[in-house]
This record gives C-alpha cells, sequence and structure tokens, in this order.
C-alpha cells in the first residue's frame, strides 16, 4: 500500500475529525473542491484523502458531484456487530487461557484502567464522548492483544460505524449504566479465565444494539 503524504494525511484527519465532531452532517452533499479549497489542500491528495474515507466507511462519494457523509442503517449494523462478535469472540478465548501470562496480566491492568475511565466519564455531564471514546478502546485492546495484522485492519475499517451504532445504542435510557455493567461482568470472567462465561456475556452486549432496534431474528 502506497504511503499516504503528508497533504493527504493532513486532508484524512481534518474531514474525519469533522465528521466526528458533527460539523459535517449526513444528508448534505459536499463539494471536493470547497473543501480543497478551505483546508488548503490541492485536488491530488484531497482525492486520495476521500478515497481513503470511503473505503473507512465514514463517506460515499458521489461521482463528478461530491460526496456525502455515510449514515447508518439496520443493515450497515447488524453486518459490523456479526464481525465484532465473531472477531472479539475468538480473542476472548484465546485471552482467557492467557491471563496468567506477562502479557495477559498487562492486557487485565489496562482493561481495568480503562473501565475506570468509562466509569468517570459517566460522573461528568458533557462524558458522553468520552464514555464512547474508552468503550471503543476496551474493545479495542481485545483486539490488538492478538497482534493480528487483518483483525487490526478490519477494525479500522469498521470504526466509524462502530462510533455510530454507539452513539445510537446509548441514547436508549439506561443504556450506559447497562454498558458499564456489562463491562464490568465480562472483565470479571476474563480475569477469572472462564472463556465460555465471558464469551457469552461479550456476544449478549455487542448484540444488544440489534435487540434494541428488534432486528434479531
Amino acid at each position: 500500500m502506497k504511503e499516504k503524504s503528508f497533504l493527504q494525511l493532513h486532508a484524512y484527519d481534518s474531514i474525519k475529525n469533522s465528521i466526528l465532531s458533527g460539523e459535517l452532517e449526513p444528508g448534505q452533499l459536499y463539494s471536493e473542491t470547497k473543501l480543497s479549497a478551505s483546508l488548503g489542500v490541492s485536488r491530488t491528495p484531497m482525492r486520495e484523502a476521500l478515497q481513503c474515507l470511503s473505503q473507512d466507511g465514514y463517506i460515499t462519494i458521489i461521482p463528478s458531484k461530491g460526496f456525502m457523509i455515510r449514515q447508518l442503517n439496520e443493515k450497515d449494523m447488524k453486518d459490523s456487530i456479526e464481525i465484532r462478535c465473531a472477531i472479539e469472540g475468538f480473542c476472548s478465548n484465546i485471552i482467557a487461557s492467557q491471563i496468567h501470562t506477562e502479557a495477559g496480566r498487562q492486557l487485565l491492568r489496562s482493561l481495568e484502567q480503562t473501565l475506570d475511565a468509562m466509569e468517570q466519564a459517566l460522573d461528568r455531564e458533557d462524558g458522553l464522548e468520552d464514555f464512547i471514546y474508552y468503550d471503543h478502546q476496551f474493545h479495542l485492546l481485545l483486539v490488538n492483544y492478538m497482534q493480528n495484522d487483518e483483525f487490526n485492519q478490519i477494525f479500522q475499517r469498521l470504526l466509524y460505524l462502530i462510533h455510530l451504532t454507539s452513539r445510537d445504542a446509548l441514547s436508549a435510557e439506561g443504556r450506559v449504566t447497562g454498558t458499564v455493567n456489562e463491562h464490568r461482568e465480562y472483565f470479571q470472567a476474563l480475569s477469572q479465565g472462564k472463556s465460555h462465561e465471558a464469551y457469552q456475556i461479550l456476544i449478549g452486549h455487542l448484540m444488544m444494539p440489534l435487540k434494541m432496534h428488534g432486528s434479531l431474528q
């Protein structure tokens, strides 16, 4: 894969941050030319940045017109959750068998620190974005533990859909507290090497948005 240029990275990060912050909104058509001018980036790195954002699931490119921010639909949600169940479920089983290794113990420490940060975010009135960030970090720790480049790339492409799914699910009353409790229950089972119990808790947790939407068959 070709290495990204500085201007391409600048454009990619700027647009990505604008999407995540809500500055760029779904349902609107954005002009590549106008965005290039506003960011001070020429056409080629801008086009390459948009292609990368499209591949990573942030935008949909409309040929000869511009691009639109990707919106979450039920199929996207279902597909991404099923992929997560497959990967994170596998990771859980491996981790549960390795909790007594140095790498396993370090992972448990990192997971607990991330859980603490999630709970601290709950105490802040404007802490939802931080809460979502630490929620994602918790799950990324599980995936990154495997040091599997394919897993990491798949998750990188899913991050925006995961972000949208999290925001949607956490808007339901009581879901934030439920999410913390499920993470704690999962962590307890994992730290005791109870692979089957940890797996069941994890799958139930990941599938919750589909249950809320009535999408489970």
